[in-house]
């Protein structure tokens, strides 16, 4: 099993210590479902991992754009995490459901002058400017309010992470940050610290996602260190914070490999305490950004199939009902993912089929060629693992389908942290 959160149990395919058909039946499918055990004990991999080799004052920030809602704000106030926000939304989010938005960095590289002003309304601790016209942004409302906003510059350090291109956001012509090889960091940097409103504690970066390079965050920082310690020697800049961003990869098939977090941790570490010797700079304090990490390999979704098409000579199709409407990532990345018929684990998998979805949409396609019983047939509870990142995060209500519920199973129990929407719901902001 790619997880060990997964067993098979009387020939039926268990999550967390549960049954995943029984599941599907109590509480309809499509359906979310959510390990919180999982997701706590990641939590406390990383906050001790960064309190061992990175010491006092490091800090993991939960990437809220992984999967957000209430109760994993909740969740992540209970395990004393950093969060980051990437819009008003999510702020919106975190703030109702209590999170102290003081350990919050609000990320984006277009936020609107309402998404600051919000912002700064709610408390958010620090944001992360992307460009001179945020800066500018941020200053004027400080200025307007008599106050001084903590700020961290995002900059991109060159870095391909060898990634999928959609999602590789650390190279000098992405369109996050600002570039480090073109000299245009450093004259931001200098701007910054002309605003008197603006308290610029340091630097951020982020090279991309599912990333598995084994040195792809070491270059990283060391490529940010020079530049610290460039503007430390030339400038009298010394750089308090420096956050080094989120990616590591998670294994969505048995073809991927699984990163142990307190080695990587460890290894970053050991790359930037010995840069920062050769430099002569003390160590930031030092920041990172996990989120598909924490909660991927956490969620599983459930489906019931419909229609199974054979097509003789040519393919299988499992239809079930859901799609890209609960997960598109398959339609956008061609996103890999491990499927099982849950009530059919102890028969012989010797049937190819594509699973589809429901939507009128030739590309909606959860997986192709997927390996499964042969006697698969309607009403078949169908489990696709590894879906707690960017699938309720990227939901749509694409075809008017309402979006599914996310229960979250805790120590042997279920619960419902968002319901299932309604029809009523699809259209209750229509006029």
């Amino acid at each position: 099993m790619i997880c060990d959160n997964l067993s098979i149990v009387n020939g039926q395919l268990h999550f967390a210590g549960q049954n995943t058909v029984t599941l599907a039946k109590q509480y309809g499918t499509p359906l979310y479902l959510l390990d919180e055990d999982y997701i706590r004990r990641q939590c406390r991999v990383y906050k001790a991992a960064f309190q061992k080799h990175f010491g006092p004052g490091a800090k993991p920030l939960y990437a809220s754009k992984a999967n957000a809602f209430r109760r994993m704000y909740q969740i992540m106030t209970e395990e004393d995490m950093g969060i980051d926000v990437v819009s008003p939304g999510e702020i919106y989010t975190a703030y109702s459901a209590g999170y102290d938005l003081s350990n919050a960095y609000f990320h984006g590289s277009n936020k609107t002058d309402g998404d600051i002003a919000y912002a700064m309304d709610c408390g958010v601790g620090c944001f992360v400017a992307d460009n001179r016209e945020e800066l500018l942004a941020i200053e004027a409302e400080c200025a307007r309010r008599g106050t001084r906003q903590q700020v961290l510059l995002r900059l991109s350090p060159g870095i391909d992470p060898h990634t999928y291109e959609a999602v590789a956001t650390g190279k000098v012509d992405s369109k996050f940050g600002v570039a480090i090889e073109t000299g245009q960091a450093e004259e931001l940097v200098l701007f910054a610290l002309e605003l008197p409103h603006v308290d610029l504690a340091g630097f951020h970066c982020h090279v991309g996602s599912q990333v598995f390079g084994e040195d792809i965050f070491q270059r990283a920082a060391v490529i940010m260190l020079e530049f610290i310690a460039h503007l430390e020697h030339t400038h009298g800049f010394k750089t308090a914070q420096l956050d080094l961003g989120g990616g590591y990869g998670v294994a969505y098939t048995e073809a991927d490999p699984h990163l142990d977090v307190e080695e990587k941790v460890a290894e970053v570490a050991a790359a930037v305490k010995k840069t920062c010797t050769r430099l002569g700079i003390a160590m930031p304090e030092i920041h990172m950004e996990p989120g598909r990490s924490i909660v991927a390999a956490a969620g599983m979704t459930l489906y019931t199939v419909g229609a199974v098409k054979r097509i003789t000579g040519y393919k299988n199709y499992v239809s079930v009902d859901g799609g890209m409407v609960d997960n598109p990532r398959y339609a956008l990345y061609k996103s890999a993912y491990t499927c099982y018929l849950a009530n059919k684990m102890d028969e012989v998998q010797d049937f190819a089929a594509d699973v589809v979805g429901r939507c009128c949409e030739s590309g909606d396609i959860l997986q192709p060629d997927v390996m499964m019983s042969a006697s698969v047939e309607r009403g078949d509870t169908l489990a696709v693992c590894t879906t707690g990142a960017y699938n309720y995060s990227m939901a749509s209500n694409y075809n008017r389908l309402p979006r599914p519920p996310i229960v979250m199973l805790h120590h042997g129990e279920s619960y419902v942290a968002v319901r299932r929407e309604s029809f009523e719901d699809l259209c209750r902001n229509d006029m």
